[in-house]
């Protein structure tokens, strides 16, 4: 199956990528700028794709993401510290943001033939973030499949959206994930900070799969805390 992946550059995409890599085809990685708050895991991505040695696209979708305001990873809002389950992390949501993704990418692939387009997204998205959930999933694809009618046919790659984080950690050693050269933290320090949303849990689901982590966090003992808040 040729396939393009959506690559963030963080643990969770990077980690699709080497699947896609030894089970399907992986034609190229596409990252998006959408005026994010830092570009550190773009900057992985690119990494990404080198080490895979497939082409690596940046769509500039800036334009875009400057009207979708009122996101902590779009405007002048502070990224806020704890758990995902926790009611303050929907300040990280950007709307729509990944059909809008997902419809771009989904002409790259028609554009070059491509068989499928998968993304990361995971059960732990769930709680937040509606446009990773599986009901988003199957009803965009069916949607796509309108929009491609009698053009082409690409499918929805999303092996982790039924699993979770920790479920890509245990992934990620099996297709040989170099998980120290993903990006993750929400606030793009020159560390991961260890307090974010997402920061809570890339550790948490080391944690939980029983596997190292190699990731250096500025608060290495926070995420023990917000989880039980987040619980």
């Amino acid at each position: 199956m040729k396939t393009i992946v959506i690559c963030s550059g963080g643990l969770d995409s990077v980690s699709l990528a080497h699947k896609v890599a030894v089970d399907h085809t992986l034609m190229r990685l596409v990252s998006f700028d959408y005026g994010q708050r830092h570009r550190k895991e773009v900057e992985f991505a690119a990494d990404c794709a080198r080490n895979l040695g497939v082409p690596h696209d940046i769509i500039d979708i800036t334009g875009i993401g400057a009207t979708l305001t009122g996101s902590a990873l779009t405007d002048d809002i502070d990224v806020p510290d704890g758990h995902y389950a926790e009611e303050t992390m929907k300040a990280t949501v950007v709307p729509n943001r990944n059909a809008i993704m997902l419809s771009i990418a989904f002409g790259i692939a028609a554009a070059n033939k491509a068989d499928a387009v998968a993304t990361a997204v995971h059960g732990g998205d769930h709680f937040i973030y509606p446009d990773c959930r599986p009901d988003f999933i199957n009803a965009f694809e069916t949607m796509q499949a309108h929009a491609l009618d009698g053009y082409a046919n690409v499918k929805m790659y999303t092996p982790y959206v039924n699993g979770s984080k920790a479920d890509i950690v245990t992934d990620g050693v099996k297709y040989n994930t170099p998980f120290g050269d993903t990006w993750s933290c929400y606030k793009g320090g020159d560390v991961h900070c260890g307090r974010c949303g997402t920061c809570v849990e890339r550790r948490e689901a080391f944690d939980i799969a029983g596997v190292v982590d190699p990731t250096e966090y500025a608060d290495t003992e926070f995420w023990r805390e917000a989880i039980k808040k987040g619980a």
